[in-house]
């Protein structure tokens, strides 16, 4: 790989690690907001209206979206995603069988 296109592969790679990060950053933010927003809601204005609903509906919806926009949602279920589920159950179904038969060695 020449210089030129590895560094464009390096780019595009730390901006994926960017947006991940980004994406981390903003679903931590919300697992830790909205309980808190409930909290107060029901510490406060429980009985008259249970607010908390619009900002864990509307910025989990934003969630969603940004999830969207950083893993693609073409990438969920596109033509090749079943063959990939397939070779990930038998590579780890590989693994496990290697480990298991590794483990009978070591008794003999």
């Amino acid at each position: 790989m020449k210089t030129v296109e590895r560094e464009e592969a390096y780019l595009r790679a730390k901006k994926r690690v960017e947006n991940l990060k980004g994406f981390y950053w903003n679903l931590g933010t919300y697992l830790i907001v909205i309980p808190l927003l409930a909290y107060v809601n029901y510490k406060t204005t429980w009985e008259d209206i249970k607010w908390f609903w619009f900002p864990l509906f509307g910025w989990g919806l934003g969630i969603i979206f940004h999830g969207f926009s950083v893993f693609g949602a073409h990438k969920l279920f596109d033509k090749n995603w079943e063959d990939r589920k397939i070779q990930e159950f038998m590579d780890r179904e590989r693994a496990m069988t290697f480990k298991n038969k590794e483990g009978d060695s070591d008794h003999n």
